[in-house]
């Protein structure tokens, strides 16, 4: 079966990039990465597959390299946003989860083009030994304080990789603070980067206020999340839109998200969460409205 972003994408969007470009240079793309190996994670369908092989980010990593990008830490790329200033082909390159196989093979990569990257940790499985979970083994504490001392940038990404908005006030607060406190425990220095660990709940307005009142009290000052698209400064700052990339990602649809051609499908993810969201509350209601009549 085609993939029906790759073409809209390549096909559409691509050819009509004129059209945004004055706005694409006022953004940057988040690159978001989970393992990198050969090790198939979740759905088998190409757009949700979350691994990417060492030979195909390799090519990807040489790609950036050779177009000439240059990458910025998250930190960075909040400064880049508050003095206005944004550097022409910038990239920011994060991983989530912290898997063992960036250690392994991707900081190979990042070392040989001069890249840097934010890898985001859920801290109980980061132990002294490595963790293994589904068939994929995570960072020690050692080696992230090796990565750390070679220029990784790290952040939270919860405690457990909890769905947060299963959970109340006070799991939540401990999902974020316990984590932020581990992490800076063991690098000796603030954390105050987030991301959002599952598919992130933008139709819930509620929600998405509640939570960054909570990010800002805990002391985090930028978050990421699963939101499809390039990031500008007038994005909600701890819930930034990213570009998700695997293996499927080959070189004509990786420069197009780079230039900013893979956000229309912003809009139909957006819509297909509201729908979602609304079809739940009015089961909800029907339930409730049930009970009430017995």
């Amino acid at each position: 079966m085609p993939r029906l972003d790759r073409l809209a994408t390549l096909y559409v969007a691509h050819p009509l990039k004129y059209v945004f470009g004055a706005r694409q240079r006022q953004r940057v793309p988040i690159l978001m990465y989970h393992s990198i190996s050969d090790n198939l994670f979740g759905k088998s369908h190409p757009y949700y597959q979350i691994n990417t092989s060492p030979k195909a980010f390799g090519r990807q990593m040489k790609w950036l390299h050779d177009a000439g990008y240059l990458t910025l830490s998250l930190s960075e790329l909040l400064e880049v946003f508050e003095k206005g200033l944004i550097p022409a082909k910038s990239v920011v390159i994060t991983f989530d989860d912290g898997y063992r196989d960036f250690y392994t093979d991707a900081f190979t990569y990042l070392q040989r083009y001069g890249f840097t990257a934010t890898i985001f940790l859920a801290t109980n499985r980061i132990q002294d030994t490595p963790v293994r979970i589904d068939g994929a083994d995570y960072l020690t504490w050692s080696e992230v304080l090796e990565l750390d001392a070679k220029g990784i940038e790290f952040g939270s990404h919860t405690v457990s990789h909890a769905d947060l908005r299963s959970l109340g006030p006070e799991e939540i607060n401990y999902e974020l603070g316990f984590s932020k406190e581990t992490i800076e425990d063991r690098l000796c220095k603030p954390v105050k980067l987030f991301a959002y660990p599952f598919a992130f709940p933008e139709e819930d307005q509620d929600f998405t206020r509640f939570l960054s009142g909570i990010l800002q009290n805990q002391g985090f000052d930028l978050g990421v999340s699963t939101v499809i698209g390039c990031a500008s400064k007038t994005d909600n700052r701890f819930f930034l839109p990213r570009l998700p990339v695997n293996s499927w990602d080959d070189v004509r649809l990786f420069q197009a998200k780079l230039e900013g051609c893979y956000d229309w499908l912003h809009g139909p993810q957006r819509w297909h969460k509201i729908i979602h969201h609304n079809v739940s509350l009015m089961q909800r209601a029907t339930w409730i409205e049930s009970e009430e009549m017995k």
